[in-house]
C-alpha cells in the first residue's frame, strides 16, 4: 500500500481551501438572512404607514363622537349611581336589534378600550340598566309627565350614541397600538440589519484574508 505524504505547504493549501469554502457558505447564509429581514422591514414600514393613516382618521372621528358619547355616558353613569338595579323580566333598553333578539335580560355592560395616548389605552366597563330601572330614576320625576314611548326612544338613542362612541374609542386604540407595534418592529429589523451587515463585512474580510494566505502558500509551495 502506498500512503500519500503531504508536506506542510500542501496541508496549509488544503486547509485554506476548506476554510474558504466554509466562508463562502457563511456569507451566503448571512446574505439570505439579510435579504429576508430587509423584506420584512419593508412590510412593517408599509403596515406602519397604513396604520398611521387609519389612526389619524380614527382620531378625527373620535373627537366628534366624544361630544355625544360622553353626554350619554354621564346619563347612564348617573342612573347606576342613584338607582339600585332590580331584577325584572323586561328587555334592556337598546336598539331594535337588541330588542328583537328574543332574549330577556336585566342589564348589560359595554366594554371598550378608552384611548389615552398613542402608546396607551385603558379598558373601561360601563353598565347599562334595564328600561324599568330607568323609569324608576328619581330625577325623572321633576318632569310633569314622560311618555313611555318617548323615554324608550330617548334611551335607545342615548345607547346608540354610547355604542358608537365606544367603538370609536376602541378603533382609535387599536390603530394606535398597531402603528406603535409596526414602528417597533421596523426599528428592531433595522438593528438586526445593522448587526448582520457588520457580520457580513467581517466574514467577507476574513474570506479575503484566507484567500490571500492561500495564494501566498501556493506561491511558496511552487
Amino acid at each position: 500500500m502506498f500512503r500519500a505524504v503531504l508536506n506542510n505547504s500542501q496541508r496549509s493549501l488544503i486547509l485554506a481551501n476548506y476554510e474558504g469554502q466554509r466562508g463562502f457558505a457563511t456569507l451566503k447564509d448571512i446574505s439570505i438572512r439579510l435579504k429576508s429581514i430587509k423584506n420584512i422591514q419593508k412590510i412593517t414600514k408599509s403596515m406602519k404607514m397604513v396604520s398611521a393613516a387609519k389612526y389619524a382618521k380614527a382620531e378625527r372621528e373620535l373627537k366628534g363622537a366624544r361630544i355625544y358619547g360622553q353626554g350619554a355616558q354621564v346619563f347612564f353613569e348617573n342612573l347606576m349611581k342613584d338607582v339600585a338595579a332590580q331584577k325584572d323580566d323586561t328587555p334592556t333598553a337598546g336598539t331594535n336589534a337588541i330588542l328583537s333578539s328574543g332574549y330577556d335580560f336585566d342589564g348589560g355592560d359595554i366594554l371598550y378600550n378608552q384611548f389615552k395616548t398613542v402608546v396607551s389605552f385603558e379598558t373601561k366597563r360601563l353598565p347599562i340598566p334595564s328600561l324599568q330601572t330607568i323609569r324608576s330614576y328619581p330625577r325623572l320625576s321633576i318632569y310633569d309627565s314622560i311618555d313611555d314611548d318617548v323615554l324608550k326612544r330617548y334611551v335607545e338613542y342615548s345607547l346608540a350614541q354610547l355604542i358608537y362612541y365606544a367603538m370609536k374609542e376602541s378603533a382609535t386604540s387599536e390603530q394606535s397600538s398597531r402603528m406603535t407595534a409596526m414602528d417597533g418592529a421596523s426599528k428592531n429589523a433595522g438593528e438586526m440589519i445593522d448587526k448582520l451587515t457588520l457580520q457580513f463585512n467581517r466574514t467577507r474580510q476574513a474570506v479575503i484574508t484566507r484567500e490571500l494566505i492561500e495564494i501566498i502558500s501556493g506561491a511558496a509551495a511552487v
